[in-house]
């Protein structure tokens, strides 16, 4: 350690830190070398605070310590919006709860050097380096993209007193030309809808997402008095509805899951009815307005995207921030703007502030930034490691009726597994470094086949206990796209929707959703060799050029180490566990 600084090579810690999905990365020189979820190290999800544990993992990737860093990137500023915030408070005299909670958090912000200071090694002594929250975001975007010049734009909750912003980026620089302020958020009315329907979990958005698909144009006119769209693109709240501009709604937290209060005010209830307890059965009613917050949001997200695409003439666009996830609307983006290509990198919410705070830094005086082709930059584990995880355990192994054997070829450890997909078993894959960002992606996934209609409830059955509306994901060889989706598109970070091809539908029901769109991820033989080969084999084997893949996980994060691949193996009724090369199955599992 040390001789990183004697070579002069930039080295860049960037941290999203005291907010939901804290994380970490580490850049050397202009390229990423690792970054990781604290939630993952920790076991709780969207864990907030500060990501010591990330921190620690992306230095020992790197192979240095906090004394080799010479400049800290952190996705949060002050100094941001300052005489906006003043004039807001100023104008609107908020209760004094806000005011001291915002004072609050930006003493955690204030407190990051000591936090820095408890971390083993030498100390650091360069410079922190504090990146406005949305300018990240763009950053994120941008920066890892494959384009030279494009329109970066980010859509959120709050960050910096802002909740959108754009900006135009070309070759190593980046503007930013535009804002949405507090307190008006698509971000905020998404999760005001999604608490008012009965979910009440930070980060459960998608569940709405999913149950929109059931719904219909009922409650439309009623939503939409929620949400106005001005000429220039941007948009506001009725603020009657809500709460956050009034009351302390805590968006930062000092560690732990993230706790959300209730968005909405009573005014909702008296305009849509009275709103759904967690756990109770869903009615249309419900349904409806799920289909509704959906369309509502992309008809403000489309108009923001149009208006901007109409200033600056661009057809490339770069997107990030939370409300990024929407993938039902990121699907549509080519169909209702001009835009031709899109870039989403694979942690586009606040967790991809730490690497964006990172490229902006790096970008203030270095070469462009190489394309982010793939999401493996979390940890990765020898097979010594697992050989002797299995051998702690064989123990336990044995009392529940599993068997192992390790398989060194290749195309037999491929073929082995395609076809206990293709015989209905359900098949824990755990292979190299975990992913960055919110899905699996052929790492640490638990995969399935598309053809069984049944696959659906033996999943939910077997491990994932989840409501019955929402969708499992198809992984497909990227050659295959067109064959069964009605558009080429590529997808590597299954952040799109797109619809699959009528005559399709039917060949693989366990990925086809009620609206018959699937949520795809588009698999290269260069960014996964050994997943790409999986899905070959299984093609090889059915005709069908894809798999079923959700996360590897219980109600949990997914999983980042093997003993938690093994446990989640164990306690649930999964039938085989590929670690590596090693092969798992129960006795009733033929493989």
């Amino acid at each position: 350690m040390g001789d990183e600084k004697k070579s002069g090579v930039p080295i860049i810690l960037g941290i999203n830190a005291y907010h939901a999905d804290a994380a970490a990365c580490v850049m050397r020189g202009g390229s990423l070398l690792a970054a990781a979820e604290e939630e993952r190290f920790r076991r709780v999800k969207h864990w907030a605070g500060f990501p010591s544990c990330a921190i620690s993992y992306c230095l020992n990737e790197a192979k240095i310590d906090l004394g080799d860093v010479t400049s800290i990137a952190i996705n949060r500023s002050g100094r941001a919006n300052v005489l906006r915030k003043l004039a807001y408070m100023m104008g609107r005299r908020p209760s004094i709860h806000l005011v001291l909670g915002r004072m609050r958090n930006r003493r955690q912000i204030a407190g990051i050097p000591q936090e820095l200071a408890a971390l083993p090694g030498r100390p650091f002594a360069g410079a922190i380096v504090y990146v406005e929250h949305h300018l990240a975001h763009l950053a994120s975007a941008f920066y890892p993209s494959p384009f030279r010049e494009a329109l970066a734009v980010s859509v959120d909750g709050f960050g910096d007193f802002a909740s959108a912003a754009w900006g135009c980026g070309l070759k190593t620089s980046l503007s930013l030309g535009g804002r949405v302020l507090f307190p008006h958020s698509l971000g905020i009315f998404y999760q005001a809808m999604t608490q008012y329907l009965g979910f009440p979990h930070y980060g459960d958005e998608y569940k709405l997402m999913g149950l929109s698909a059931y719904g219909d144009r009922s409650y439309r006119r009623q939503v939409e008095r929620l949400v106005s769209l001005h000429d220039d693109g941007s948009f506001s709240l009725n603020l009657k509805y809500f709460r956050h501009h009034r009351e302390d709604i805590t968006y930062e937290w000092p560690g732990g899951a993230p706790v959300c209060d209730p968005l909405f005010s009573p005014a909702f209830a008296d305009a849509l009815g009275p709103p759904r307890q967690p756990g109770s059965p869903l009615e249309n009613r419900h349904r409806n307005l799920a289909w509704a917050t959906q369309a509502v949001y992309e008809d403000a997200f489309f108009h923001l995207l149009n208006a901007l695409q109409r200033r600056y003439g661009l057809t490339t666009l770069a997107l990030a921030g939370g409300c990024a996830y929407n993938s039902v609307a990121n699907g549509k983006i080519r169909d209702r703007t001009a835009f031709k290509r899109c870039y989403l990198q694979p942690a586009a919410g606040d967790a991809g502030g730490a690497i964006g705070a990172a490229y902006a830094v790096w970008h203030r005086h270095g070469a462009r930034s190489a394309e982010m082709t793939h999401a493996s930059w979390g940890p990765s584990f020898a097979d010594t490691d697992l050989y002797a995880l299995l051998a702690d355990q064989q123990a336990a192994l044995a009392a529940a009726g599993c068997s192992q054997h390790r398989i060194d070829d290749e195309k037999e450890l491929v073929e082995t597994t395609a076809r206990a997909i293709a015989d209905g078993l359900v098949v824990g894959w755990f292979q190299g470094r975990m992913e960055w960002g919110p899905r699996a992606l052929g790492n640490r996934s638990i995969l399935g086949d598309p053809r069984r209609a049944d696959m659906k409830s033996i999943l939910n059955l077997k491990i994932k206990r989840r409501e019955s509306f929402r969708p499992f994901a198809p992984s497909v060889l990227r050659e295959a796209v067109a064959e069964w989706f009605l558009r080429e598109d590529d997808v590597p970070f299954m952040l799109q929707v797109l619809p699959i091809r009528s005559e399709r539908r039917a060949q693989i029901p366990a990925v086809t959703h009620v609206d018959g769109t699937a949520r795809l991820q588009t698999v290269h033989r260069a960014g996964n060799p050994r997943y790409y080969a999986l899905i070959e084999a299984f093609y090889r084997l059915t005709g069908i050029p894809m798999v079923l893949n959700t996360s590897f996980n219980e109600n949990e994060p997914v999983v980042c180490h093997p003993q938690e691949a093994l446990d989640c193996f164990l306690r649930t009724a999964m039938d085989v566990l590929v670690l590596g090369n090693y092969v798992v199955r129960r006795g009733a599992a033929r493989v």
